[in-house]
This record gives C-alpha cells, structure tokens and sequence, in this order.
C-alpha cells in the first residue's frame, strides 16, 4: 500500500468524520440528536442570513416549536451531549487536541456555530474527497480542499464570516492529515481562515 491510500483511509477515520457519521447515522426516532442539532443549526443559519442578533434565545425562538432553553443546552455548552469538541479531544492524537483547543469555546452560542459550519460544509466536503486520487501531489490535494472551502464560503457568506471567519473545523483536520504531520493544527486553520476571508 503506497503513502497515498494510507492519506485516504485517514481522511476517512478523523475524530470529525466519526462525530458526523455516529451522529448522523442515527436512524432511530427518539433521542435523535442529530435531528435536534440540525434544529438548532438552521435556525442559527438563517438568523445571520437574517441579519439579526445571535443569541441563545434568539436561536431557541428561530428554532420554533421544537425550540427551548434545555434543548439549545443540551445541544451547545460546556455541558452538552455529543459535542463536537469532545471527540477532536478525545482522540488524543496531539496534532487533534491542538485542533480542539482551536475550537475549545466558553461561549454556547459560538460552539453552535462551529458545529453548524461543519454541518453546512460536510456534503461539500465529502464531494472534494471524492477528487482526491492516489497519484495526486500534496498541493493538488489541498487545493482541491481549499476551493471546497472557498465555494462553501461565497455560497454561505454570513455564516462563513461569523466567529472570525473560521473555517470548519472538519476541513483544519483535513489539511493537516493531507500533509501528514507537516501542517500544525494551528498553521491549517490560519491558513484556511485566509481561504474563507478571501471569498
């Protein structure tokens, strides 16, 4: 097995990939939290469209109906269930963690948001992987990545730019496996940050 097929089987297996896949792979009716969280990131999605203020009740209110105060809880905070944030650390891998700590947030509203750019973004994310081939250079690879990133950025203009412009987080994890240790946690977010100013 060449270096390339080992790049692939690891985009396949990172910490986001699997929070998005045992999430969402969830078919069961009750306690789907992956449903609820697609509530909440729509709501805050169309609150930026809106524009208007972006706040825990503002989203809850958006989320109508199925909207409260201890679902938006349970869904963002330091004391949420199946945050994203937890699984980039729980993977212990240091360049993951140093991710995580990127994304670590205090603010609820601002971890809604990172989950909800990875939600908006994974489609189009899973549509660059499936570019990617074994004979391609590093720098086709992430190129492929970055104008993923960049055609997410200019079709979700308010909700790339929100937080700072920070990229989802799904695809800083991308680049740093494409560069295989090469590429800091840190180094690929700055990087991509620059990619979602630009579009």
């Amino acid at each position: 097995m060449g270096a390339r097929t080992e790049t692939v089987a690891e985009l396949d297996g990172t910490a986001v990939g699997g929070w998005v896949r045992r999430l969402a792979g969830n078919t069961a009716p009750r306690r789907n939290h992956w449903h609820t969280r697609q509530i909440y990131y729509r709501a805050a999605e169309a609150l930026l469209d809106a524009p208007a203020e972006l706040t825990w009740k503002s989203i809850v209110e958006q989320a109508g109906p199925r909207g409260s105060r201890s679902t938006f809880y349970e869904v963002a905070g330091g004391h949420a269930r199946h945050r994203m944030v937890d699984d980039l650390i729980g993977d212990g891998r240091p360049g993951v963690i140093e991710i995580a700590l990127r994304y670590l947030r205090t603010d609820p509203v601002a971890q809604l948001l990172d989950e909800t750019k990875v939600w908006s973004f994974w489609d189009s994310r899973q549509e660059a992987m499936r570019q990617l081939s074994d004979r391609m250079p590093v720098g086709e690879m992430e190129r492929a990545l970055t104008a993923a990133v960049a055609g997410w950025a200019r079709l979700r203009p308010a909700l790339a730019r929100a937080g700072g412009c920070t990229p989802p987080a799904c695809a800083v994890e991308d680049l740093t496996v494409l560069h295989r240790g090469h590429l800091s946690g840190t180094e690929a977010l700055a990087r991509l940050t620059e990619v979602v100013r630009a579009a």
